[in-house]
């Protein structure tokens, strides 16, 4: 019995399912998970010794690569000062300031302590500002594991969607609507019929929970005008997105403003930290100054917040962007132009530092194309580049992220080793 199959063994005695995240139970390509014991730069350690180049990267967190030391120091120069208070500190009120700066339209900002904290605080606030209940989100965006947002598609577009867990009470579905993502005219049918019940529109701007997949041109500006004209706040769940692509949100880049925005993952440097924020007509709301009540214990702590701050210091010193996306454009033309060539059903998505590949042979618009791709195959795909020493995020609609510290010759060899073992 391997290590891995013996840690397995004992933690789904103690542990639902083995795991604390359903996707690390390898439920999606079959066998038995990983487990890691250490980090440094793109590589990281097996249990059992292997060394693996990492693109999943903490699902995106891990932008400068992993243990990087400046941002380790801080994290145990705080530490030896202490870990938590649930009392305020400067640092936190510096990181704002930061957040607010780099972030134009985002006047203030509440810190919490995961993606989905911070969406469910968001779609509180919607709710609270307007009076209205329902929510309209898109079929394939992940929002976190609250109520109102685990809600696929249901049988029409007005007639709510379908829970997706149970645990949750029936009525939820009927409060959210779900329009397929990328699909302006179903959006306009629900806020034609039913626009003036809607608190709020909630989308990633850029999809990644389907795979990677990119709003068409003008979508998000639609969207805008169409939150706009029923009296919806729009949310941009950048979550994964913000301070991946640039120095800023998504949103900044294609210079649409949503209401709120939430933020996650890279702000944290590995560290448990997540934000909402946006204009503060909406934002002064929140409890203590408002009625919209939010709190956290370990909100903004010292730990996470200072492991945040470093790591935007050095995105803003060091500019990694130019060196992501040209890395990302050199994998991505790489291994399209050799599935291509080998006829292989795959096609690698990708945008700057990201990317998806997709067991298909056309591209992928929205979930109702990504649930056509041959899962089987990524599964396939999946493990002989575990095997070749490699690691992917572990399911076909995940997306793989580039780091700072990955190298070109990195990425080609990756690139060609995809090539080599597509089907």
């Amino acid at each position: 019995m391997s290590i891995h199959e013996s840690l397995f063994e004992r933690a789904v005695n103690v542990i639902p399912g083995g795991v604390n995240s359903p996707v690390r139970a390898f439920g999606s390509v079959g066998g038995t998970p990983l487990y890691v014991k250490s980090g440094k730069g793109s590589k990281i350690q097996s249990s059992d010794g292997r060394e693996l180049t990492d693109f999943c990267c903490s699902w995106g967190a891990m932008i400068l690569g992993h243990a990087n030391e400046e941002v380790t120091e801080v994290i145990s120069e705080q530490a030896a000062l202490g870990t938590s208070f649930g009392i305020n500190t400067e640092k936190e009120v510096v990181f704002a300031e930061k957040l607010c700066s780099l972030v134009p339209f985002m006047d203030s900002v509440r810190l919490v302590n995961s993606g989905t904290e911070a969406v469910m605080t968001a779609i509180r606030i919607a709710r609270g500002v307007t009076g209205r209940r329902r929510l309209l989100k898109f079929d394939g965006c992940y929002h976190g594991h609250s109520d109102s947002v685990l809600v696929s598609a249901g049988s029409g577009l007005l007639t709510g969607g379908n829970l997706t867990s149970r645990g949750i009470p029936r009525q939820i579905a009927s409060d959210t609507f779900v329009a397929p993502y990328n699909d302006i005219s179903a959006v306009s049918e629900i806020v034609h019929e039913k626009g003036h019940e809607i608190a709020a529109i909630l989308v990633e701007p850029v999809a990644g929970n389907m795979g990677l997949i990119m709003p068409d041109a003008n979508y998000l500006a639609k969207l805008r005008h169409l939150a706009d004209c029923c009296g919806a706040l729009l949310i941009f769940d950048e979550v994964i997105d913000g301070f991946r692509f640039d120095l800023s949100a998504y949103a900044s880049i294609i210079g649409v403003k949503p209401d709120l925005i939430t933020l996650g993952k890279v702000i944290g440097g590995g560290m448990p930290l997540a934000a909402v924020g946006g204009k503060d007509v909406f934002m002064r709301e929140l409890a203590p100054n408002g009625l919209i009540y939010q709190a956290g214990t370990l909100s903004g702590n010292p730990l996470a917040v200072s492991a945040g701050m470093k790591v935007l210091e050095i995105l803003e010193r060091d500019n990694p962007y130019p060196h992501l996306a040209a890395c990302g454009d050199r994998l991505s033309s790489i291994i399209n132009a050799g599935a291509e060539k080998k006829g292989a059903q795959l096609r690698c998505a990708q945008y700057r530092g990201v990317f998806t590949l997709f067991c298909s042979d056309k591209s992928v618009q929205n979930l109702a194309d990504a649930r056509e791709c041959d899962t089987k195959a990524f599964a396939r795909l999946f493990h002989r580049m575990l095997e070749q020493g490699y690691y992917l995020s572990p399911s076909q609609f995940e997306v793989g992220f580039v780091s700072a510290v990955h190298t070109m010759a990195q990425i080609e060899s990756f690139a060609n080793a995809v090539v080599d073992a597509c089907e």
